[in-house]
């Protein structure tokens, strides 16, 4: 059985979930404006720089790939 997704679309994946939850952290701010989420800020900022990161090692994952099959 093959998994569905390709390596670029779990790349693509990780790249929009980053950015949607940067967003995110960034809209519920106290300095924004009144928000009664009881999200913690600081968890889904640290969500989106791990999403980041994992989506930042799949670039190099590719780069190497493409400079190996050169």
């Amino acid at each position: 059985m093959q998994f569905p997704l390709s390596f670029w679309d779990i790349s693509l994946w990780l790249a929009v979930t980053a950015i949607i939850l940067l967003v995110t952290s960034e809209l519920i701010s106290p300095y924004y404006g009144k928000s009664k989420i009881t999200i913690n800020k600081q968890n889904l900022r640290n969500a989106a720089l791990i999403v980041g990161i994992l989506f930042i090692i799949t670039v190099i994952v590719r780069v190497f790939a493409i400079i190996i099959s050169i």
